[in-house]
């Protein structure tokens, strides 16, 4: 009881000197991540974006204006991007990059939850205009093209670990670069060269909601959402491995530890009030939670074996987050009273950095450092192509016809 007591002063203290003003000053990222975090992908690329039928993408979000908000809503976004962006080109024999804006996740359920099984009809179909009416594709057969695919586990079309494994990548996809949210080591689902961005958060929402920077941060742990998703695992093993509900039973009551299934509308005043916030997988190993963490100064607490997070090569990660195996969820109290103070208050100045915050957000308009030009800077550092990208005439590398017979009905 009596270290609960100290901890309980300690994280008053610091709160108390993080709530002075400039007592906190911003850090700089320092090394080839600030670096790489400020550079400029304009004059380093050229995109040509395809013109495609308002079907695959404009139609389909008027039937459902709320994929606008959701958090899969890069794809569209990423797209009126590129249309006004200084790096497209109208020309597609100078282009570097091949986009072609299909709005995968867009079909959504009453309650606003992603259907992913039309998706892979819809990205063949889509693949299979580009490669009839332009010369691009069947040059690489898409390794030169990138495709934003944002849904749980990426190109694997489903938010069920299992299920999309049984999936894989969509084959005609596997050439191609892979702009998602889903990033975790040595997953079937993750291709190698990969670009794994931050989900959506709408950036005015947000912006609406953000309180004094001299608050006192009088919260120790804090988290909102599911432990056990009873709906799509009733026994309640499955949903996220297990690590949520190990968090509810172990911290429950303990007095350090702000978590609930509840969804307050303080909910991001809270997170601003909070020094560290619990990010979990769920369904996949990532979430809104950790966008919303860094936004608000709040330090992430990953939980989340092998994941591959947003920008790992321009975002600090190890330095700004807490990372806690799924296996030691148990003594989530022990890991986060053993940080010292010091380690505290040098992880929220990081975080306190405008180009830490810019990177994960995907604004409008957009930002110099955002999440748009982190896509972008990473692209550009995979140039040039390898000479080995450019097939034999007439050479095939890709099976049209695998995958599950489904996947093969026209869409």
């Amino acid at each position: 009881m009596m270290e609960l007591w100290f901890w309980v002063f300690a994280v008053s203290l610091v709160s108390r000197i993080a709530a002075v003003p400039n007592a906190v000053p911003t850090e700089r990222i320092s090394g080839s991540a600030g670096d790489v975090l400020e550079d400029n992908p304009v004059g380093r690329l050229k995109v040509y974006v395809y013109d495609l039928p308002s079907k695959y993408n404009k139609k389909t979000l008027q039937k459902d204006p709320r994929c606008l908000t959701h958090m899969f809503a890069a794809e569209i976004y990423m797209h009126r991007f590129l249309l006004n962006s200084p790096v497209r080109t109208l020309n597609p024999d100078e282009a570097d990059w091949f986009y072609t804006p299909i709005y995968v996740t867009c079909d959504l359920t009453p309650n606003g939850l992603p259907l992913p099984f039309k998706s892979p009809r819809m990205m063949r179909s889509a693949i299979q205009l580009i490669s009839s009416n332009w010369p691009y594709w069947n040059r690489t057969e898409g390794a030169d093209h990138f495709f934003v695919v944002p849904h749980d586990f990426g190109a694997c079309f489903h938010y069920q670990e299992e299920k999309a494994i049984d999936r894989g990548i969509l084959p005609l996809l596997q050439r191609a670069t892979l702009v998602q949210t889903f990033g975790q080591r040595h997953h079937v689902c993750l291709n190698e060269g990969s670009i794994t961005i931050p989900p959506y958060c709408p950036p005015q929402k947000m912006k609406t909601h953000l309180i004094p920077p001299d608050t006192p941060r009088s919260i120790f742990v804090y988290f909102r959402g599911l432990f056990y998703d009873v709906n799509n695992d009733p026994e309640g093993g499955y949903y996220a491995r297990g690590a949520r509900a190990a968090v509810w039973e172990n911290f429950k009551n303990n007095p350090l530890f702000d978590i609930s299934t509840d969804h307050p509308t303080t909910y991001y005043e809270d997170m601003q009030r909070a020094i560290f916030c619990l990010c979990p997988l769920g369904w996949a190993p990532w979430s809104p939670r950790l966008v919303e963490a860094v936004v608000f100064g709040c330090i992430p607490v990953i939980i989340a074996d092998d994941i591959v997070l947003p920008f790992a090569d321009a975002i600090p990660w190890e330095e700004i987050g807490v990372f806690v195996d799924e296996k030691d969820v148990s003594n989530l109290d022990t890991i986060l009273t053993s940080i010292p103070p010091d380690v505290i208050l040098r992880k929220q100045r990081l975080l306190a950095n405008p180009s830490m915050k810019r990177a994960m957000m995907f604004p409008q308009p957009a930002q110099s450092g955002d999440a748009f030009h982190q896509i972008l800077n990473g692209l550009a550092r995979k140039l040039p192509h390898s000479k080995s990208v450019y097939l034999k005439p007439d050479e095939k590398v890709l099976n049209w016809t695998a995958g599950p017979v489904g996947d093969l009905k026209p869409w």
